[in-house]
């Protein structure tokens, strides 16, 4: 068994340490290395080493920021001893390489924050990256914003251009302004009425086919033209029902579906519109001008990007109202069981000539009871009518219109099957006057469904050819609530202007929804005003702008003109 030598230890009496001087050349203690030197020190020096094997390293002058070139360490380097053999020395050091010391590289691209900071940092949870994330979104698309709003106010896009809006009648000098009402005072008005009774029902109508319940973006439907059908836009005094019903003091006051609606509604409005007031006697008549926009429809009203109102392009308001009006005419007789079976009500179409052929129609007189002198009689509209439990409901068919993907942002074909919703409240959001009149229209008929029909064009710069993509029907007091539209304001609205209207003396008045302010102004005209006015017609086919040349010739792309007729 090999035991342990210990050795000779020599004793130094002059300090710490081997003695400075030593005789022979052999090692004193055995496995002893020559040459060690011996680094004195004092009881309060701090010893960070003992020895450094790897001083290569901190020695090498290709090394960038060396820290081996410290004096006091050169204590500790044994690299150039000799006594180590098969030891680290220059040959073998020279051909000794690191794997990898190099820092690693950073990236030339992308967010920087996810770089900085994070060597001496715990991996973050899932949620802060998720909030990480959501905050570098919202980052970018303000700054898409900030691009999109830079290049839109460069004056390179006059298609975006906000329009300056004109008020719908031009006030004449002589006109008294007799009171000017904000729609904040609108807002905050309740009234409730009693429900209404049916005087009288004229005109027939023809059946919903259901088929078109299943119409989906994928087996559209091309609109029908129904050059044939006359549809009648009769204002209140022009109404031979509501002259005998007048004649016969069934009432005080009368109006229209539309005109009502169109004060209901009128806190929801941006453009302007004007409704002709004439005091007869103890009577009150809600008329509206010949030619006036009561009879259009509006298209992207409440838009945050207002349309231009240059006429000569198929996109600008005007254009566009036309457009809407035409294609709601047509869908509103397209979605009817077009075969001769007709209800006719108690009386016949009171504006249609004899052997003429009318779009269907039922016009409903009602008249509620707004307080114990003051009754309102309204001519209500219903285009169709469904078989439920052998009961007949009465329907009314509106269309929603949608004329280029790129101004609402919601690509109706790609939409409608799968974010239904979605299009609807983009609809909603720029068109929320006009939706909030027909709902109010079918709550004012007691109509038991209103159906809202999405119908678009077949390409974009073709304003002629349009195709039904949809077909939804809603309850319209269940919608009303969807969309915010209370029925107490409604006729607390109602009620206030018939109120102030009934103070006035006889004579003519007109109520203009103000083109810039959300106010309404009351002006009391003289008694022929209005009744020479120049009505603008429509250009001629040949002068209006046509749709993009097609391979087929695009024979039927002419439009037609609404057929309007009002009985003077």
């Amino acid at each position: 068994m090999v035991g342990f030598e210990i050795g000779d230890v020599p004793f130094n009496p002059d300090g710490w340490g081997p003695p400075e001087s030593i005789e022979s050349s052999v090692p004193i203690l055995p496995n002893h290395p020559l040459n060690v030197p011996f680094a004195p020190f004092s009881r309060s020096d701090k010893l960070g080493r003992i020895a450094d094997w790897t001083r290569s390293n901190y020695n090498n002058p290709n090394r960038p920021n060396n820290r081996g070139n410290n004096p006091s360490d050169s204590a500790f380097d044994f690299t150039t001893d000799d006594s180590f053999g098969g030891g680290l020395n220059a040959d073998e050091d020279s051909t000794f390489r690191l794997v990898d010391g190099k820092p690693p590289p950073r990236p030339k691209f992308g967010p920087k924050w996810r770089f900085q900071n994070n060597r001496n940092q715990l991996p973050q949870r899932r949620d802060e990256e998720v909030e990480a994330k959501k905050r570098e979104a919202e980052k970018q698309r303000a700054r898409r914003d900030r691009l999109y709003h830079a290049n839109r106010s460069g004056g390179n896009n006059p298609r975006r251009e906000a329009a300056v809006f004109k008020s719908s009648v031009d006030i004449q000098p002589e006109w008294n302004m007799l009171d000017q009402i904000p729609f904040s005072t609108f807002t905050k008005l309740s009234y409730n009425v009693p429900e209404p009774e049916d005087l009288l029902i004229c005109g027939s109508l023809e059946a919903y086919d259901k088929s078109y319940d299943r119409i989906t973006p994928k087996n559209e439907r091309r609109l029908e033209r129904f050059k044939n059908r006359n549809f009648f836009k009769v204002t209140t005094t022009d109404d031979p029902i509501i002259r005998r019903l007048a004649n016969e003091d069934k009432a005080t006051v009368f109006a229209t579906d539309s005109i009502l609606s169109t004060l209901m509604c009128a806190p929801r409005s941006v453009y302007s519109w004007d409704i002709v007031i004439q005091r007869v006697g103890n009577k009150l008549f809600f008329d509206k001008r010949d030619g006036s926009q009561l009879d259009l429809l509006s298209v992207n009203e409440t838009s945050q990007e207002p349309l231009p109102e240059a006429k000569d392009d198929i996109n600008s308001a005007h254009s566009l109202s036309v457009e809407a009006a035409y294609i709601n005419q047509n869908f509103s007789q397209q979605v009817l069981v077009r075969d001769g079976n007709k209800v006719s009500f108690e009386e016949p179409n009171p504006f249609a000539g004899e052997g003429e052929e009318v779009a269907s129609v039922g016009y409903r007189y009602r008249r509620w009871k707004l307080d114990n002198d003051t009754c309102l009689v309204v001519r209500c509209e219903v285009q169709s009518f469904m078989e439920v439990n052998n009961h007949k409901s009465f329907l009314t068919l509106n269309a929603l219109n949608e004329f280029d993907p790129k101004y609402s942002g919601v690509d109706w074909r790609r939409k409608l099957d799968t974010q239904r919703g979605a299009v609807l409240a983009t609809e909603l959001k720029n068109n929320a006057n006009k939706i909030a009149k027909w709902t109010a229209q079918a709550i004012l008929a007691s109509a038991d469904m209103m159906k809202l029909g999405y119908v678009t064009r077949v390409h974009p710069r073709d304003h002629f050819n349009h195709v039904i993509l949809a077909v939804v029907g809603y309850k319209p007091r269940e919608f009303a609530g969807q969309i915010n539209l209370n029925t107490s304001n409604m006729w607390g609205i109602v009620k206030s202007i018939v109120d102030l209207c009934m103070k006035l003396n006889e004579g003519k008045y007109v109520l203009v929804k103000d083109p810039q302010k959300p106010q309404v102004r009351i002006y009391e005209v003289p008694a022929d005003a209005f009744e020479n006015d120049y009505v603008e017609e429509p250009l001629p086919e040949d002068e209006q702008v046509q749709p993009p040349a097609e391979e087929n010739g695009n024979e039927n792309g002419a439009k037609d003109e609404l057929e309007v007729k009002a009985e003077a």
